[in-house]
């Protein structure tokens, strides 16, 4: 399939902090905090000394000091984040150290390993907002919940938004394959299956293949992989940390991964076409999705058959109705040429994300959520 776009990376927001300073002529403790620093997915600056140029201590995400470079760092200024870090678990004079320097903590390695990890990746990757999180479910089988999801994720990427979309369905086929990035370099799922714990936001970025300038998180071609509750749970935060939006496109069985995208998703879109047996299956689907999540709502797709329109759809499922998915015609034949759902931005498909974007979250136009946790589109 053609429009491969593999070499395109998403826009600069600019948000991205420094890394972290590290001061210390210890090359035990060098070693030890240049590892955590990658687990973290942090690029550190390194010094012997004091800062010779003025401001890069004030500027750095956090200043890491070890217990040997704490008497040159005495003048410097005070600020949040720095820390003392050693080995030495019976030194008297470490915390006298730490007052002179103005340490908020103070770190025996190996310790406080895991803890350091956190906090290097939360100074990094900044403590703004969250990404607004978006689940799209399909109420029965080819209802269009991938296509709807794929659109969406367009085009919150082209109106300048962080954006990326995660495939959590892995009998689907791959949600690159309707991004033309089938073959793309990246990591996908089976890669992170494994993943227990903490993932920094900025390293699962930037392993993941760029296409129309987001990222994404797709399945490979292989056998089946099953995502263990703990990996979603890993991914996904690490994709909120990074703010702008994230959007997840679901399978209808609700297994223990999926009820752990359901519980980090702000609002979810079950997407049912107009049809009598397409409402009854959307009915099992909105009981076990509604069972984690508190705001999911319709999205209804036409033809109708007699008698039925989006809010008898609405009603019939009890759920709030989020709007009509568009007929759009040609959606086939454009993906053929490199143009994924959504990728028109005059097409009805991307006017109608836009409006469900800007309904959603106004203040995302900036990259920044004005709110989460359950605030969907009205």
């Amino acid at each position: 399939m053609a429009g491969s776009f593999a070499d395109e990376t998403p826009p600069d927001t600019g948000d991205r902090r420094s890394g972290p300073l590290i001061l210390t002529e210890d090359a035990e403790v060098l070693d030890d905090l240049l590892r955590l620093c990658a687990a973290a997915g942090a690029v550190p600056e390194v010094r012997h000394g004091p800062p010779a140029e003025r401001g890069d201590w004030e500027r750095a995400a956090m200043v890491l000091v070890g217990d040997d470079a704490a008497p040159k760092c005495r003048a410097m200024s005070r600020r949040p984040g720095v820390m003392l870090v050693g080995r030495d678990q019976d030194n008297p004079d470490v915390w006298r150290r730490a007052v002179e320097i103005g340490a908020e903590y103070v770190l025996r390695l190996p310790d406080s390993e895991s803890w350091l990890v956190d906090q290097i990746a939360n100074a990094v990757e900044g403590t703004g907002r969250p990404a607004l999180t978006v689940g799209v479910l399909g109420g029965r089988g080819g209802s269009g919940a991938s296509t709807l999801a794929c659109a969406l994720a367009v085009t919150a990427a082209r109106t300048g938004r962080r954006t990326l979309l995660i495939d959590g369905d892995p009998l689907g086929g791959g949600i690159d394959v309707l991004l033309g990035g089938e073959a793309s370099e990246g990591l996908r799922w089976p890669d992170f299956a494994r993943s227990k714990g903490r993932l920094g936001g900025g390293a699962l970025e930037e392993s993941l293949p760029a296409l129309h300038g987001l990222r994404v998180l797709s399945w490979d071609r292989e056998d089946e992989v099953v995502v263990p509750p703990q990996a979603m749970r890993s991914v996904l935060s690490a994709g909120r940390r990074l703010g702008g939006v994230v959007v997840v496109d679901l399978p209808r069985r609700v297994d223990e991964g999926v009820a752990e995208a359901l519980a980090q998703l702000d609002v979810g879109l079950l997407v049912v076409p107009g049809e009598l047996r397409a409402v009854a299956a959307a009915q099992r689907v909105a009981s076990a999705a509604g069972m984690v999540l508190n705001d999911l709502r319709v999205v209804a797709r036409g033809p109708y058959t007699a008698g039925l329109d989006e809010h008898w759809v609405a009603k019939a499922l009890g759920l709030p109705l989020a709007g009509e998915l568009p007929v759009e015609t040609g959606l086939s034949s454009a993906q053929d040429n490199g143009v994924p759902p959504g990728g028109n931005p005059r097409g009805a498909l991307a006017r109608f994300c836009g409006a469900f974007w800007d309904l959603a979250d106004p203040g995302l136009r900036d990259g920044v959520p004005v709110s989460s946790g359950g605030g969907g589109a009205s």
